[in-house]
């Protein structure tokens, strides 16, 4: 029988207080794993493990900038200590500026990169030795359609997010033979409270978006869960540098013909 099964994993998802970090650890929550979350501020890990009490879900909360070295490394000796052994690590604390790239300052460029790629460089090389003594390990990096697709003033985040999907690519091939499989998860336009000032009926926006989808809609957090928990399973133990793109065929799409 395939194994989709988290029983008994520990799951650490970065950045997971609030939205699609949120909902990919209630996913693995529904599937059997103890989640562990951080965020950078107590603010912030209060919320999350306020929503998580709020789902029936027991989070361990820590605070934590993914993009220190030496704070990520104390975090990941204390999560061995306090839970146990991280099976599987989600990367998924990020950020984005949305700033025409000739009026963004090199400044903000390089804090998108600290964060959106080598956050999750720090964190996946923490975790690794302790999946290679255990003999297994996953790990998911949120890429997003813009490791493909370049769009106006995400210069900084698209650059970010196709260095990640190549991170992910050698994660995979310098530690596959340890039995560690490292994928990516790519959403496309989701549901979010962030986004729904621009998904109202006849905003641009939302109308581009529709237009340029063939599911015809935007996707929500509970679209992303099955394939984060594939990822995350022994479903998927001989899947190794992929991205799996959950855009509702964007990426496979031309769009319509103009009228």
């Amino acid at each position: 029988m395939v194994n989709f099964s988290l029983e008994g994993k520990i799951a650490l998802v970065t950045g997971a207080s609030y939205g699609i970090g949120f909902a990919l650890a209630k996913g693995f929550a529904e599937a059997g794993a103890t989640i562990v979350f951080n965020d950078i501020n107590q603010e912030l890990v209060n919320k999350g493990l306020a929503a998580y009490e709020a789902e029936g879900i027991k989070a361990h909360g820590y605070i934590c900038d993914v993009t220190d070295e030496d704070a990520v490394n104390a975090l990941v000796a204390q999560i061995e200590k306090e839970v146990g052994v991280i099976d599987i690590l989600v990367n998924n604390a990020g950020i984005i500026k949305r700033i025409p790239m000739i009026e963004m300052s090199a400044k903000d460029f390089r804090q998108v990169i600290d964060i959106d790629l080598n956050g999750p460089f720090i964190v996946s090389k923490a975790v690794i030795p302790s999946m290679i003594k255990k003999g297994h390990g996953k790990i998911i990096n949120i890429c997003s359609m813009m490791s493909e697709l370049g769009r106006e003033t995400v210069s900084a985040y698209a650059a970010a997010k196709g260095g990640l999907k190549m991170l992910t690519r050698n994660i995979a091939s310098e530690y596959g033979e340890y039995n560690i499989q490292c994928n990516g998860l790519g959403p496309g336009y989701i549901e979010t409270p962030q986004t729904a000032p621009i998904r109202t009926p006849g905003h641009p926006f939302n109308e581009f978006i529709i237009s340029k989808t063939p599911a015809a809609r935007w996707g929500t957090p509970e679209d992303l869960m099955g394939p984060a928990v594939f990822l995350a399973s022994d479903a998927s133990n001989f899947v190794n540098g992929h991205v799996l793109y959950v855009d509702g065929g964007i990426l496979a799409y031309i769009g319509k013909q103009p009228k």
